[in-house]
């Protein structure tokens, strides 16, 4: 059995098209939908009560990354665990079987995770982020050490990925993170010898707009996380990271200038340096109080949150 498991707050039509595409997937195995709602106020448990998926409620203030989805791990009875978001819309009918495949392609894969498309109304800077980040070649990521552990090793993502059950019941995702506990799992299992998989074709839509300010908040989140996933390997990890950001930063301006964007360059300078002052200021929160943490975080600046 192939359980696919959502995570929602205040889904509304977004989780409803969600719903619809996976129950239209094609593919030859027994499938349940199971969603844990914690505290919408949109009518979204009714809207999936009424596509067939079994949701569990929980109150606002008892979810997180990590926890929910463990509840959800808890409530499916699935072989396979494939997680998405309530804003993740499967790109394809084969979206289901192409991602279940790729996990099963290896015994060792402990996950595979699927491409990241943007929407139509995403901006130039946000396209460039997603091409970066889910490109169309896939690979197979390894780290047999620590020196190894990198971005692109530990880079997993659960708006988009399946997960072999018994590997995961070892290896629960951490409730103490505020984010990116999704890399902090790829970060235990590579250590042990297992491998990430990634399918470009097992594609969904999925973006976000964010402003100036929310941008900054949500890397300060991503910075502080790193120490349990891209950055726990220590030098060589920071250096390939600043690697990375090199070639993210005149791959971006050289792309907005190709396609046709050059009047947003001097916005998307502005916005990718307040994404990189608030990486830079995750990675040291370490030397901040709690109250200035949780200050500048995502949670406490809410537009959105990620479910």
């Amino acid at each position: 059995m192939i359980s696919v498991l959502i995570p929602v707050k205040n889904g509304g039509e977004g989780v409803v098209r969600c719903v619809e595409a996976v129950r239209e997937q094609a593919i030859d195995e027994e499938l349940e939908v199971i969603a844990v709602d914690s505290g919408s106020t949109d009518g979204s448990p009714g809207r999936m009560r009424r596509l067939g998926v079994f949701v569990h409620e929980i109150p606002a203030e008892e979810f997180s990354h990590g926890g929910t989805r463990n509840l959800l791990r808890e409530l499916a009875r699935g072989e396979v665990l494939v997680y998405l978001t309530d804003d993740a819309l499967p790109a394809a009918d084969d979206w289901l079987a192409t991602l279940v495949a790729a996990l099963r392609s290896r015994p060792d894969a402990a996950a595979a995770y699927g491409r990241q498309i943007p929407h139509a109304d995403a901006s130039p800077s946000e396209r460039y982020f997603l091409g970066f980040l889910y490109g169309t070649k896939g690979r197979v990521q390894r780290a047999r050490s620590e020196d190894e552990l990198t971005l692109e090793t530990t880079m997993l993502s659960n708006a988009n990925a399946a997960y072999r059950r018994d590997v995961l019941d070892a290896h629960p995702f951490a409730e103490d993170l505020r984010w990116a506990e999704d890399q902090d799992f790829a970060r235990r299992v590579l250590l042990e010898g297992k491998t990430i998989v990634y399918e470009p074709r097992a594609a969904v839509f999925h973006s976000h707009t964010y402003s100036i300010s929310t941008a900054f908040h949500r890397f300060f989140d991503s910075g502080l996380a790193a120490r349990h996933s891209y950055l726990s390997g220590g030098a060589p990890a920071r250096r390939a990271l600043d690697s990375s950001l090199r070639r993210y930063a005149v791959g971006e301006m050289r792309w907005l200038w190709s396609e046709g964007h050059a009047a947003w360059i001097p916005y998307a300078v502005v916005y990718e340096l307040a994404k990189l002052a608030g990486m830079e200021l995750g990675i040291r929160g370490d030397l901040l109080p709690e109250w200035a943490r949780a200050r500048l975080g995502v949670e406490a600046h809410p537009r959105r949150r990620r479910a």
